[in-house]
This record gives structure tokens, sequence and C-alpha cells, in this order.
């Protein structure tokens, strides 16, 4: 239920984001839910920033995904401002502490990338970030433990243009995130979450969203969440 301010959740602004996200993908008015304008629960810094850096990282993506209109105080340049501030001084992202996390680097690139020619300060953000997922990068082609880590630089590097099968900054012995996310198939249809682990439902919601934006991107087509076709 949506409250008097349009947010789907008092404290997660990602939860308005992802539904206008999905709506938008299947070509619904997301400012027409009967009756609800899911743009309007984007409409406020402090409640993005509620659930730290993930609320400006997908207020961002969704408000890009068909050049939608921002509103109240919020703007671009504030959540561009708000991922950038959030960096840390290693090039990494992450939740809480200091310890780069290879999943909210990856969302935080995926965010930046329709900024990368726009700003020296986002092309140095985002080449730092780069050359911290390249130094992190496993020799089984992975990203620690998680098929779901694999899947999000799958995203952000296509998002970016860059082709995670022949760049070779994300090649290890041989190599890719492909290959490595195509470690934690499961036979049948899905993905696990770690390699002994059982079929899991987010693992394989992002496995194959990744498979869809590496398949865009080879394809020529725009990036995962650039609706504007």
């Amino acid at each position: 239920d949506l409250d008097a301010n349009e947010r789907l959740h008092p404290a997660k602004v990602t939860d308005n984001a992802r539904v206008i996200l999905a709506l938008t993908s299947i070509g619904k008015d997301v400012t027409n839910v009967g009756g609800h304008n899911l743009l309007k629960g984007l409409d406020n810094m402090a409640y993005v920033q509620t659930q730290g850096i993930n609320g400006p990282i997908w207020a961002l993506i969704a408000l890009d995904s068909h050049d939608y209109p921002t509103s109240g105080d919020v703007t671009r340049e504030k959540l561009v401002q708000a991922i950038l501030d959030a960096q840390l001084p290693g090039g990494g992202w992450a939740l809480a502490g200091t310890a780069a996390d290879p999943d909210l680097t990856a969302m935080a690139l995926t965010a930046l990338a329709p900024y990368y020619d726009e700003s020296d300060t986002v092309r140095k953000a985002v080449d730092d970030a780069l050359a911290l997922l390249s130094a992190m990068q496993g020799s089984d082609g992975g990203f620690g433990t998680s098929s779901e880590a694999c899947a999000q630089v799958i995203v952000a590097l296509t998002a970016l243009g860059i082709d995670p099968m022949t760049d070779g900054r994300f090649i290890k012995n041989g190599l890719t995130a492909l290959d490595a996310l195509a470690s934690f198939y499961v036979d049948g249809g899905g993905f696990r979450h770690t390699a002994s682990g059982e079929l899991d439902a987010m693992a394989t919601e992002q496995g194959y969203y990744a498979l869809a934006a590496y398949y865009r991107f080879v394809n020529g087509q725009t990036s995962l969440y650039d609706m504007s076709d």
C-alpha cells in the first residue's frame, strides 16, 4: 500500500524504484498506477537516503530507465553526488564499513554509467571502481563466493559499454565473469547463490537478468535498465 507521499515502504525507496523498473519494462504508466504516481515517492532526498547508498543508486537507475522527471528536492545531480560521496578511498562502495563490496560497487557503476562522459569527477570515480573490480576478480573469473556478484558486474560492464568476455581487465586465467556465473547454473534452470548451495530465487533472478544484459549488449540494444526503446 502507498502512503500519503506515494511511498511503498516507510524507509526503503528501493521498493518504489523496483516497481517503477518493472512497470516501465512492460510499458505501463508509472504516474498512474491505480491513481497513484510512483515517481512522487522519489521526491525527497532525506527519504531517498534513509536506507544508505542503495537508495540513491536505485532511485537514479529508476529515473533514468525512461528519462523520468525528478521532483521535490531530488535532482539527478544530487543523486550522482550522493553516490560519489559514498565512494570508499579504494574506489569501491559498501553498505557499511570500509571493505568494498563487489555487488554494491557494480550497482553504483550501473547508476553512474549514463554520466561517465558528462564529468571528469564521474569518469575518475568509475575508472577507479573498474580498476578495483578488476583487482577483486578471482582466478575463476568470479567476485567472491556469490553468483550475484558476477551478475551485478556483468550488468555494470555492459551498461558502460565494456565487453566482459573480451576486455582484458576482466579476464583471469582465461575466465570471465560469464564463465563464473555459468558455474552457478543449476541443471534444468536457475542459479545457486553459492557454489555448494541449492537453487536460489534471488540468484536465479539476477543470473537471468545479467544474461539478458549481455545478450542486449551483444545485439547492440540499449542497456538492461535503459528502457527508452
